[in-house]
C-alpha cells in the first residue's frame, strides 16, 4: 500500500469510530510512525510502506479509535510555538489556555510570577522562556504531574526554570507576587461523566471543580491575597458560563479592576482582578 491508501483507509476506520478531523488525526499518527512532518506525507503519496511501516500505525489507529487522545499517542502537545510532553500525569493544555498566557503577557512586564495547580507545567514554562528575567513559581497537589513537568523543564531547559512545590494551591506563605495565575479544575462534578471520551482521559483531579466547579477557583481568590504584592493580579482561565459568579465572589473578597476577557469563540473565559 502507498502511503496514500494508507491514508484513505486509516482515515475510513478512524470516522466509523466516531473520532473527529479523522484524515488530520491519520496523517499526524503516520508521520510520527515514520518519523516525518505531516507536510512531509503530501510529497511522498506514491511511497510504498512495508508490513513494518504500517503495523505500529494500526495499532496507533486501533487505540484512536477507542478515544485514547492523539496527543498521547503521539506522546507531545503543541504549546504556545513549542512541544511540551503530554500523557495521562497531567491535562492536556487547550487553545484557550495559549490565549490566557496572551492575557498575562499584555499586562506588562512583571518580576515574580505564581502559576496554581501547574499540572504538566506548560504555564509556568512558557513564562519563564517569555520572560526569562522573571522567577516562576508553581504548584501541583499530583506528584505524576510534577514528575511530568520536571521532564518538561529539562526538554525545554529554561533560562531560570520554575521553582515547582508539591502543596495544596499556595506555597508556604512568605514570598509575594506581581500575578498569580490559576486554570484550576473548573467543570461540576455532574458534568464530567457526558465528556467526550478524549477528555475522560485527563486527570479527574485536573477536570472536577466540585458541586459547581468553582470549590478551587473560590478557595484560591479567598487565599491569594497575601500572596499577592501591592496591584499584583490574579488572572483566572474558568468556564463559559462562570464569569457572573466568579466575578461577583472577587468582589465579596475586597478585589476591584475586575475585568472579564472572551476567548476566541466568544465565550468569556478569563477574569483578571487586583486586591485591595
Amino acid at each position: 500500500m502507498t502511503v496514500l491508501e494508507t491514508l484513505t483507509a486509516a482515515t475510513g476506520y478512524l470516522e466509523k469510530h466516531g473520532v473527529e478531523s479523522p484524515r488530520l488525526n491519520a496523517e499526524h499518527l503516520l508521520a510520527h510512525v515514520l518519523g516525518k512532518k505531516r507536510l512531509d506525507l503530501y510529497l511522498q503519496f506514491d511511497r510504498p510502506l512495508s508490513d513494518a511501516d504500517r503495523a505500529p500505525l494500526r495499532d496507533l489507529i486501533r487505540e484512536r479509535g477507542t478515544g485514547k487522545p492523539l496527543q498521547h499517542l503521539l506522546g507531545t502537545v503543541d504549546f504556545f510555538g513549542r512541544s511540551f510532553l503530554c500523557d495521562a500525569r497531567g491535562l492536556i493544555p487547550r487553545p484557550e489556555t495559549e490565549q490566557l498566557i496572551e492575557l498575562v503577557l499584555a499586562q506588562g512586564p512583571f518580576d515574580t510570577a505564581l502559576d496554581v495547580g501547574t499540572g504538566s507545567g506548560v504555564i509556568a514554562l512558557t513564562l519563564a522562556l517569555e520572560r526569562p528575567s522573571a522567577r516562576i513559581t508553581a504548584t501541583e497537589i499530583s506528584r505524576a504531574a510534577l514528575a511530568l513537568a520536571g521532564e518538561n523543564v529539562l526538554r525545554l531547559t529554561p533560562e531560570i526554570p520554575p521553582d515547582f512545590q508539591e502543596c495544596d494551591l499556595l506555597p508556604a506563605p512568605g514570598p509575594t507576587f506581581d500575578r498569580i495565575v490559576a486554570n484550576l479544575p473548573y467543570i461540576a462534578s455532574s458534568d464530567i461523566a457526558p465528556l467526550s471520551r478524549e477528555v475522560q482521559h485527563d486527570p479527574l483531579s485536573a477536570l472536577d471543580g466540585g458541586p459547581d466547579g468553582l470549590v478551587l477557583v473560590e478557595r484560591l481568590i479567598r487565599l491569594a491575597p497575601p500572596f499577592l504584592k501591592p496591584g499584583g493580579l490574579l488572572v483566572l482561565e474558568i468556564g463559559h458560563d462562570q464569569s457572573g459568579a466568579v466575578a461577583g465572589d472577587l468582589r465579596t473578597h475586597n478585589y476591584r479592576d475586575i475585568s472579564v476577557h472572551k476567548d476566541y469563540q466568544a465565550n468569556e473565559r478569563f477574569v483578571m482582578a487586583i486586591y485591595g
